[in-house]
């Protein structure tokens, strides 16, 4: 790769492409992105806002209305806690033997980083998740089986319908091993559609007791014990982040090209009873 050749808004465009091809807790339909705002280093906050509920009352013909409601709103803060950087370079060998394909494979690898790192602090927010809107803990987790997996899906959709989340939108993220579980079930099985139809979003691999089903390694985890199987609506919680920078730069003391960027991003949960968790072990063979 030729430095003169190396236009930002070209492989930075490459980068968030590939990037958003991988991703799963942090895509949108799963986690919003309403309040992105404008990030310019680590330590900035985007500020939410909320409005309180609207009164609902009798309506009487020719009697006048009741003075109207001033709404209440309350604001809450998201912090962009993260700055995350990668920094690799190629060889003029290398270049000259790939080129350019060596640049597109790196800049992929660095997409998949990128992803993997975001998706698992998103995927840490489940420690916000309502006790009152949980199954299992680590105390006692849950050891599903082919039949009762789904049953406890069920479990989590009757958790959110009790705490008047939409049901629209509604997404559970499993580990592999769970998805190969349900795989077993009919009960999935006939609820899968053509992947061609179906996979409107990354990690999609069908639907079940109401929910979208992902799939994802992400999926937090004790020594392969105690998954966090997190369910919810996009409303629930929220991520911002941008590509900071993008920088290309000749390696001193060699013949190499180097790229470096900085991801910068915060992610928190607004409503934690939009969120239902499952705590469950992976069954032995």
């Amino acid at each position: 790769m030729a430095l003169d050749n190396f236009i930002p808004e070209v492989w930075a465009a490459r980068l968030l492409q590939s990037l958003h091809r991988v991703q799963v807790y942090t895509q949108p339909g799963v986690m919003n992105r309403d309040f992105q705002g404008d990030i310019r280093e680590k330590g900035d906050t985007v500020r939410i806002n909320w409005i309180g509920a609207v009164t609902v009352s009798d309506y009487t013909r020719n009697v006048d209305l009741s003075a109207p409601q001033a709404l209440s709103d309350s604001q809450t803060t998201l912090l962009i806690s993260r700055a995350r950087s990668f920094n690799f370079q190629v060889d003029d060998l290398d270049a000259a033997q790939q080129h350019p394909k060596v640049m597109d494979a790196a800049m992929d690898e660095a997409a998949y980083a990128l992803n993997d790192d975001a998706d698992s602090f998103a995927a840490a927010l489940y420690t916000d998740v309502s006790s009152a809107t949980s199954i299992g803990s680590d105390a006692s987790p849950i050891t599903p089986t082919a039949t009762s997996l789904y049953e406890r899906l069920v479990d989590l959709c009757v958790l959110l319908d009790e705490n008047n989340v939409p049901r629209t939108g509604r997404w559970v993220v499993l580990p592999p091993w769970a998805h190969g579980l349900l795989q077993k079930d009919d009960r999935f099985v006939k609820q899968v559609t053509p992947m061609a139809t179906s996979v409107l979003m990354n990690g999609v691999v069908g639907q079940a007791a109401g929910f979208q089903v992902l799939v994802s390694n992400s999926v937090p985890n004790t020594s392969g014990a105690k998954y966090k199987i997190l369910a919810g609506v996009p409303q629930a919680w929220t991520f911002a982040g941008q590509l900071r920078k993008l920088e290309a730069y000749r390696v001193e003391r060699r013949f190499a090209d180097a790229v470096k960027g900085l991801h910068l991003y915060g992610a928190k949960v607004v409503r934690p009873t939009a969120l239902a968790l499952l705590t469950a072990n992976k069954p032995s063979s």
